[in-house]
């Protein structure tokens, strides 16, 4: 069903052009009930990645199957600090976490941010985070927590703390699920791709010191999916699913120019099982042709993005969208919008979806 245009933000717009489906909120069927879900997005994510992030997560609500028709309301944290145009983009077009708080969500999304420090207590928005996930617990059905909004969650709430890696991981890799039960994964393929692009992680085996429920993993990259002892009040994704097909491409780019910059120590190495040979060349050539025109204190070259972008295949976005549809369907089976409701009235909080109850 669709995403509801509530606001002017151009990412919904966008979203239209290219074929998702997006009504105004006078256009809902008068002569049938269909529900109202609000869903929040926060969003941690740098101010390069700011409006893709978000093209990206209203994209896969706006795929998902309920019966509903979906509200998103985006709002970030003072904390993070903001150039001139992000800056303005969000006084614009999001929304206080008072308004989002004072009116309450359906469900809510924590997005990444761009920190590769390994202790995230230390980040300036820990603390403002931390607010948001405790209100999150105690007053929204479900909250979907994506790499590093996840590493964070399993710090603050469970005791676990990420740990740095000796190498990035990076790549699209093979995962498989690992308990077919559950409804997340619902007519899911048993084996299929995720994106990854991270510095730490957290192992399946402190998943499981902090009770929490491994859904999905790979034998490289460890888990992608859990959920919460209770299956559904949050969920954890380590991968990327919602990135587009060109996400991996970019990154490479931007780190690219920042060892050129002196920034990072070395020249990123390809993402994994994501670059064919012949856009390896093409990328390597632009490697040479960026480390002389720096030698010589010329422009640096085009980036070579239409002739790799090209050859780039997306094996991951089917599959996101069916779990994230999954996850919508979920959190419709248990969800109340009658506000003069208790939260989650009627609903086992250690088992709203009956999975567990013998």
């Amino acid at each position: 069903m669709p995403l509801v245009a509530h606001s002017d933000l151009p990412t919904l717009q966008r979203l239209k052009a290219a074929g998702t489906t997006v009504v105004l909120p006078e256009d809902r069927a008068a002569d049938q009930y269909i529900r109202e879900l609000h869903i929040g997005l926060l969003n941690m994510m740098p101010d390069a990645a700011l409006e893709a992030t978000e093209r990206q997560f209203f994209r896969l609500v706006g795929e998902s199957n309920p019966i509903a028709q979906f509200y998103v309301h985006p709002f970030t944290l003072d904390a993070i600090p903001r150039g001139g145009k992000a800056a303005a983009h969000i006084a614009r077009y999001y929304e206080p976490f008072e308004r989002i708080r004072a009116e309450g969500l359906d469900a809510l999304i924590i997005t990444g941010a761009n920190v590769t420090g390994e202790d995230l207590s230390r980040e300036p928005f820990w603390g403002p985070l931390g607010e948001v996930i405790t209100w999150a617990w105690d007053n929204v059905t479900t909250t979907l927590l994506s790499c590093l909004a996840s590493h964070a969650v399993l710090h603050f709430r469970y005791g676990q703390p990420r740990v740095m890696q000796p190498a990035k991981r990076w790549g699209v890799f093979t995962h498989r699920v690992v308990d077919k039960r559950h409804p997340l994964v619902a007519d899911v393929n048993t084996r299929f791709d995720v994106p990854h692009s991270r510095w730490n992680d957290v192992s399946r085996a402190q998943f499981e010191a902090a009770g929490l429920r491994v859904l999905v993993e790979s034998a490289e990259v460890g888990v992608h999916l859990a959920t919460s002892a209770d299956g559904l009040r949050l969920v954890f994704f380590q991968g990327h699913p919602e990135y587009d097909t060109i996400s991996l491409l970019k990154e490479f780019k931007r780190d690219a120019l920042l060892f050129t910059q002196g920034k990072l120590p070395s020249f990123p190495p390809f993402p994994a099982n994501y670059v064919p040979p012949l856009e390896q060349a093409i990328l390597l050539e632009w490697r040479d042709r960026l480390a002389e025109a720096a030698s010589q204190g010329r422009p640096y070259p085009d980036f070579p993005e239409a002739l790799v972008s090209r050859h780039l295949d997306n094996t991951w976005h089917d599959t996101a969208e069916a779990v994230v549809g999954n996850w919508m369907g979920c959190m419709y089976q248990v969800t109340h919008r009658d506000r003069r409701r208790p939260f989650m009235e009627g609903i086992d909080p250690e088992d709203p979806l009956g999975l567990y109850t013998v």
